[in-house]
């Protein structure tokens, strides 16, 4: 059983087995070995011996040390550049390695797994002592498998440094294998790699122009697919936009007045606007410098400085239209005390002002934050009259909206559903745009490409600005965007394995290079 399973221990004589605090040590000769030299010609002319150490897999987490006498040759072949050689045992000892054959596959597995430091601490606790440079070096001499023949072709992109580099990893959608990947996502380099597989019939890709460039000068007669996932978020992108455009109607209309002859006659009721919040006010006033500085030609990072700004704040300021861009997108996410207002209002205008027993109170109803959120929002009454107005119910936010309209109408709750009909029912223009999403759903879900022309044309005739230009970026790219619709082809798997690379990617703490990364992705399932 054992020669079945070691075949080189017939070739080994054992003679003594020491065991060592931390380790055990087996002192062996050798009895039969291969006498080949690396010209392919045996010798039997013996140069001298010596001992060779290898470390093999540990055992109950004791590490094991072979000690082996080999015999070095001398090499009777005159055209041979090699000298002398040391005889080999099959299945235990490799030229130049310290490790047996079995070892140095865990090791390269825990490599490729774990990469440098999680490696080395994880054979640690095997009893395998290595250091994370030796992993990295066995992982980067692997070879990369053969890429073979690929019909359906997958091409997106990943983020390096998210903003600042990029790369591209190219996918087989036969087997959701990673093929290759390169630096940068131009087209060029997308191109080169096609030229070389003029076997690719089908391309899934995302609507970027630099691929679709690429693919149609590498790949002139593969048909180009756009991936459905982009299309729909693109598409969300178009709604949430629009639906902030809209967002002033979002709230309930107040309630009628009860007529009153006297009053009524007497006085016109004054409404009062209410005060914007102090951090509104301050976009207002650092939109419109930004604004400013550029029309006078300064760059953002000019902008930044001058302004005090980070530059993603710069970028974001420049690059809306409006202001009130700017402030829905800062507002429109729900504070985590929201559920819970309506109990403080109630409990404040009772006469409890102690923020601590307000917290403990909402806390029993649920509330996961922490007191210093509820001190923030009593803040404002205390600054205030002293009593907190009867709230109102609180509009639905532009992401709440704009995942009703979204989601599919047997998806959605009940509750939803019915404020959905209900602004619907109030805005003609959100109506609209709820029909024109739940046709591109109903054509993108049923493979319904051919309607793809006529729906353009319908959004293109709309009022619905932001979707309007949504259509017109689909007829730029209509070829790729109708296969997406008609064709099977989907980049699932493109995206399962850029998920997949973005782990191991974190995993190296982004120091590792393209090589090694490009290693763990091809060889690693």
């Amino acid at each position: 059983m054992l020669q079945e399973l070691f075949p080189y221990l017939s070739a080994l004589l054992i003679e003594e087995v020491e065991r060592q605090p931390d380790q055990v040590v087996l002192r062996t000769r050798v009895r039969a070995t291969t006498r080949l030299c690396r010209c392919g010609q045996s010798s039997a002319r013996v140069h001298g011996r010596y001992v060779r150490r290898l470390r093999d897999v540990a055992v109950g987490g004791i590490r094991v040390v072979i000690e082996l006498c080999v015999r070095r040759f001398r090499c009777e072949n005159p055209a041979c550049t090699a000298v002398t050689f040391a005889e080999q045992v099959l299945g235990l000892t490799t030229p130049h390695s310290r490790h047996t054959p079995l070892l140095r596959e865990v090791l390269t597995r825990i490599g490729l797994t774990l990469a440098g430091r999680a490696g080395a601490r994880l054979a640690s606790a095997l009893g395998l002592t290595i250091g994370r440079d030796t992993l990295l070096r066995l992982v980067r001499s692997l070879p990369e498998p053969e890429i073979g023949a690929v019909e359906v072709l997958g091409v997106d992109d990943f983020a390096f440094r998210k903003g600042r580099h990029y790369g591209t990893i190219l996918i087989d959608m036969a087997t959701h294998r990673p093929l290759h990947l390169y630096d940068g996502r131009d087209g060029d380099n997308l191109a080169a790699w096609l030229r070389d597989h003029p076997e690719v019939k089908v391309i899934c890709r995302d609507r970027s122009s630099g691929y679709a460039e690429g693919a149609r000068v590498g790949a002139p007669q593969a048909e180009q697919v756009a991936d459905r996932y982009h299309l729909w978020a693109n598409l969300g992108q178009a709604v949430e936009k629009t639906v902030n455009a809209h967002r002033s109607r979002l709230a309930n209309p107040p309630p009628a007045r009860a007529s009153g002859h006297d009053t009524d006659a007497a006085e016109p009721e004054v409404v009062q606007l209410p005060e914007e919040l102090r951090i509104v006010v301050r976009l207002r006033e650092q939109h419109a410098a930004a604004h400013e500085l550029r029309e006078q030609g300064m760059s953002k990072a000019a902008i930044g400085r001058k302004l005090g700004l980070h530059q993603a704040t710069v970028r974001k300021l420049v690059d809306a239209r409006s202001a009130d861009d700017v402030v829905a997108k800062s507002l429109q996410r729900a504070h985590i005390v929201d559920p819970y207002v309506s109990h403080l209002h109630r409990r404040w205008n009772e006469g409890i002002r102690n923020a601590a027993q307000l917290y403990r109170e909402i806390q029993e109803l649920g509330y996961p934050g922490g007191e210093l959120a509820v001190q923030r929002h009593l803040r404002r009454y205390r600054n205030g009259r002293g009593h907190a107005p009867t709230p109102g119910p609180k509009p639905p936010s532009v992401r709440q909206v704009t995942s009703w309209i979204m989601t599919h109408p047997e998806h959605l709750r009940d509750e939803d559903a019915d404020k959905l009909h209900r602004l619907r029912k109030r805005d003609p223009e959100l109506d609209r745009l709820t029909l024109h999403v739940r046709k591109f759903a109903a054509m993108m879900t049923g493979r319904h490409g051919d309607r793809l022309d006529d729906w353009i044309t319908d959004v293109e005739q709309d009022s619905l600005a932001p979707l309007a230009g949504f259509a017109r970026n689909l007829r730029r790219d209509f070829a790729a965007v109708h296969n997406g619709l008609s064709l099977p082809h989907s980049s699932g798997a493109v995206e399962g394995n850029v998920n997949r690379l973005k782990m191991l990617k974190r995993q190296m703490f982004g120091r590792a290079g393209l090589d090694l990364l490009r290693k763990r992705v091809l060889l690693t399932r």
